[in-house]
Order: structure tokens, then C-alpha cells, then sequence
């Protein structure tokens, strides 16, 4: 008797190595997803998918390239039967951006140009695309939901915004595609068996891996963007959310893709602010040590007050993020303390 045995679909995730995309990857796998994996560790390391699959206790396959590289592109599709593409590769610090402009459109737009090609000359067009609530700029009204205007003020932000324009475009001259975009709040956490998590190949960008780093060791104190903002505390408030939350959310964007064709846009976040410092205690209980912190001076183009209204990813995607500040904070801190140099170690 003959048993027809479906295979899996198979799913390309570009910058897979990378702190969203390896949480992405176990997500995946653990759903039954066969993966590939695309990423120049150019951010990244190969370790972190070794811990993947340690987690997981199943393979995928990794091809290192660039995702401007429009041969590297070709060969991954003709080898591989790709149903679908979650695009995490990309350049993502704000400061870096303004100081290199030309290199974050180059990355960010020119590769998301290629990979498109790529998708369309392979007749591939499920694409869910990871942008960023830094489209929204600094808005007048809290909380922030997807109709909100948009304007990015610096060319990190405005090369998701560009991307994300290219993306409707693509949508409206073939309407045979199905995009998710998918606008970030403030990923943190780690997974929770602290195989996988953030590891900055430079001064972190962003609080929660710095305040990680002082708690362990590697840096002397926190420094602290100003205490003067018309919030409770004078720090600035932020919407942070658990990184499994957020790859949850790129499962279930996908999942609502299914077969017909559209072009969606979903926040992800908690709905929830969180100060500074509210974020240096939360980190102070988990963790036990004690997080030095020095105020200084405001940056420019920081916002008082950040968060999302995450309604419509509810109600039309059904999802929901489950984990709060202090299960964020004590993820982190299981990955930081059981790798204290990241995946160098």
C-alpha cells in the first residue's frame, strides 16, 4: 500500500544566523517547517546555529551569502524548493545608519530588490518581511497602530519605510503575491534553554543586551539618554518585546499568508511602555546584581513615549504576546551569564 507522505514546506530565512532569525529558525523547526538558512555573518556567527539545532535536535541548511548576491540567490532557489521567505538580513542600528546612509540603502533596500527578483524568478511569492516601528518617526498620539503616519527620521528607518514602499508596488503590479509586513517594537529575551540570544559584535546598540553586559561584567555602568521627559520617572518609555513572541507572531503572519493573495501590515508588540529604569530594576531582580547607571545627555530624534497598539495583529493574525518585563529580563540574563562573550566564548 502506497502512504503519502507530505513533505514540509520548506522556508528560506535570510540572516537566519542573526539574533531574530536564529529564534525564527527553532520556531520553524519545532513546527515541522523544513529550513534553509541564508547570511553572510557579517552580524553573526555559525555557532548560533549550531545551537539551533542542538535545541531543536533537527538539521537545517546553511548557505553563507550575501542577499545582494543575485547568483547566491539563484542557487539557493534552484537547489532548494523555497515556499516561502521570512527576510530578516539587514543592517539595523540607527546611529550607524546616519553616519553610513549609503550602506544601509544598499543593504536593506538594494538586497530586499534582489531577493524579490530572486522570489519572482522562481516562482516564489510568499514573502513576510520584518520592518520597524521606526517608520512611524515620532508620533503625536500613543498608542501607536498601523494607520498611524508614518515618517521615518533617520535611513534606517526610512529604508524599511522604502522597502516597505516596494514592496506594495510589487504587490500592486502582480497581484499573485502574499506580503507580510511585520513592524517591530523593541525585540528582547532569549531563548529560554540560554543556547541562543543577542550577542552585539560591537557597543550594543540597544538597552537590554548593554544592561546585560554591565550586569556580567563586560562594561562598568549603563548610560542612561536623558531623565528629563514628561514621563513618571523622566526616562524614556519603550515597548518591549520577548523575541519568541515576536517569531510566534512571524509564524502566525504566515500562517494567515496561506494561499491567497494579499499584502498585510501588523505591529508586534505588547501594547505595554516601559521605562529605563523600569527596565534596570526589572533587570537588578532577575539577574541580582546591581546595574550602575550615569544620566546623559538626550539623544537626538528619541521620542519620550513608544508604544504599540497591537489590536489588529490580535484580532486578525490571533495572536497575542505572552511574556511580561520580568520573563524578559530573566532570559537575557540566562544567556548573558551562561555566555558572558557571547558566542565567541
Amino acid at each position: 500500500m502506497n502512504v503519502d507522505v507530505q513533505t514540509p514546506p520548506t522556508i528560506l530565512v535570510t540572516g537566519g544566523a542573526g539574533y531574530i532569525g536564529t529564534h525564527m529558525c527553532v520556531e520553524l523547526l519545532q513546527t515541522g517547517h523544513e529550513v534553509v538558512v541564508l547570511d553572510d555573518l557579517s552580524n553573526s556567527s555559525s555557532k548560533s546555529l549550531d545551537a539551533v539545532r542542538r535545541i531543536t535536535q533537527k538539521p537545517l541548511t546553511f548557505v553563507q551569502g550575501d542577499v545582494r548576491d543575485a547568483a547566491a540567490l539563484k542557487r539557493v532557489f534552484g537547489q532548494h524548493s523555497i515556499s516561502a521567505v521570512l527576510h530578516f538580513a539587514g543592517l539595523k542600528a540607527v546611529g550607524e545608519s546616519v553616519e553610513s546612509p549609503l550602506r544601509y540603502y544598499d543593504v536593506n533596500v538594494n538586497g530586499t530588490l534582489r531577493l524579490v527578483d530572486a522570489m519572482s524568478k522562481a516562482d516564489c511569492r510568499t514573502l513576510v518581511f520584518s520592518s520597524s516601528a521606526t517608520v512611524y518617526g515620532i508620533p503625536q498620539q500613543m498608542p501607536i497602530g498601523e494607520n498611524t503616519p508614518t515618517g521615518a527620521i533617520n535611513p534606517y528607518g526610512r529604508s524599511k519605510l522604502m522597502v516597505e514602499d516596494v514592496l506594495r508596488d510589487v504587490y500592486t503590479s502582480d497581484p499573485r503575491w502574499r506580503i507580510s509586513l511585520l513592524r517591530y517594537f523593541n525585540p528582547v529575551g532569549a531563548h529560554a534553554s540560554g543556547e541562543i540570544g543577542e550577542d552585539p559584535n560591537d557597543v550594543p546598540n540597544n538597552l537590554m543586551p548593554f544592561i546585560a553586559q554591565v550586569a556580567v561584567g563586560r562594561r562598568a555602568k549603563l548610560s542612561v539618554f536623558g531623565d528629563d521627559y514628561d514621563t513618571p520617572d523622566g526616562t524614556g518609555i519603550r515597548d518591549y518585546i520577548h523575541v519568541v513572541d515576536l517569531a510566534r507572531g512571524h509564524l502566525r503572519a504566515l500562517e494567515h499568508l496561506g494561499d491567497e493573495p494579499k499584502l498585510t501590515v501588523h505591529n508586534l508588540g505588547t501594547g505595554n511602555g516601559y521605562s529605563v529604569l523600569d527596565a534596570v530594576r526589572a533587570f537588578e531582580v532577575a539577574s541580582g546584581k546591581c546595574i550602575p547607571y550615569e544620566v546623559v545627555e538626550r539623544r537626538a530624534g528619541d521620542a519620550a513615549v513608544s508604544f504599540a497598539d497591537a489590536t489588529k495583529a490580535d484580532l486578525e493574525l490571533g495572536w497575542k504576546a505572552e511574556y511580561d518585563l520580568s520573563r524578559m529580563c530573566e532570559d537575557t540574563w540566562r544567556w548573558q551569564h551562561k555566555n558572558p562573550a557571547g558566542y565567541d566564548e
